[in-house]
């Protein structure tokens, strides 16, 4: 019996393979042509958070489609990292992070559930920014040095608070630099311990510009210091935490924006264009003065290339800091 193929059988699939592939070039060109979804690894209300929500409306406006932000905090943003490596490698589901998941974990933890290299295609830089020291308004001291001299008094009493990678290490880099014990505890995300600083539970945290200014300025905290080595234009009274006596301390965190690795390099594309956009917007505009923070839009090829010297950075904060992987 002759099982070779009909001429016509033949061309049937031909013509379902070039109208498979003409499907998918579609798809590509038309990006996005359904619901975005962007991952956050942070709570609502984080500097993550806001910005996430600025650029989905703003992509909404560009492109007419929703945008579906979901908040996955806890485990120092390995959840959100890890949901989104495990997604389809269609451009749909982007990580809208920070240098904690993408710069910092690797030396923080000594196993991941994702790799922040090989599991993601970069996108597009974001935005940088600063943190600032800050206690409860009613605290007994009013600056650095009273807050040193405290932690000196009794070492290892005085609790920080911090939801992120950068909170976190901005702490123990403070403890490190200044010769200082002090108490670490961990959030899932820095809303969450503004709160029990609030609430007296803790004593002090670093937390990002946008999450503490605004409890600086309603008076439910105090601004001690911030923490890059030049002063904020939100809190121009406020020392860098180098004027305050820790000489050399600087420490920041940035934002990016990644898509799963293989994803087509169409949409690859067209949200780096969208996210070049958005950054130039009014309401990124006002978020970035006031959170202290300025945009950073990048190239995906740029993005790699910072994040690579970010990871090397990070590591040897982490190490000076004294910091065992867990």
């Amino acid at each position: 019996m002759n099982r070779t193929p009909s001429r016509r059988a033949l061309l049937c699939a031909a013509a379902l393979t070039a109208l498979a592939a003409s499907g998918i070039a579609q798809a590509q060109t038309d990006f996005p042509n359904r619901p975005v979804t962007f991952v956050v690894p942070f709570a609502a209300g984080s500097a993550t958070d806001q910005l996430a929500r600025a650029l989905g409306q703003s992509l909404t406006e560009q492109t007419g489609q929703p945008v579906v932000v979901e908040n996955k905090a806890g485990a120092s943003g390995m959840l959100a990292a890890q949901q989104v490596a495990r997604a389809p490698a269609d451009g749909y589901s982007v990580l809208i992070t920070t240098n904690t998941t993408q710069a910092a974990n690797p030396h923080l933890y000594k196993k991941l559930p994702y790799h922040p290299v090989k599991d993601f295609a970069p996108v597009s830089g974001l935005g940088k920014g600063g943190q600032v020291l800050v206690v409860k308004a009613d605290a007994p001291y009013t600056s650095v040095g009273e807050l040193l001299a405290a932690a000196r008094k009794a070492p290892g009493t005085l609790s920080f608070g911090s939801g992120s990678s950068s909170s976190r290490v901005a702490g123990e880099l403070f403890q490190q630099m200044a010769g200082v014990q002090l108490l670490h505890v961990p959030y899932k995300s820095n809303p969450l311990a503004i709160t029990d600083l609030l609430g007296g539970q803790i004593n002090l945290m670093f937390a990002d510009a946008s999450t503490g200014v605004p409890q600086v300025q309603a008076g439910k905290l105090r601004a001690l210091g911030v923490t890059p080595t030049r002063r904020m234009a939100v809190l121009p009274e406020v020392p860098t935490i180098d004027e305050a006596g820790v000489k050399g301390y600087d420490m920041g965190y940035w934002f990016g924006a990644y898509v799963v690795a293989g994803s087509p390099a169409a949409a690859v594309d067209r949200l780096n264009g969208v996210f070049a956009k958005a950054l130039g917007t009014a309401p990124l505009q006002a978020f970035f003065a006031k959170s202290a923070g300025v945009p950073f839009p990048t190239s995906p090829a740029e993005l790699a290339a910072f994040q690579a010297a970010e990871t090397e950075k990070w590591g040897r904060v982490i190490r000076a800091a004294g910091i065992q992987a867990e």
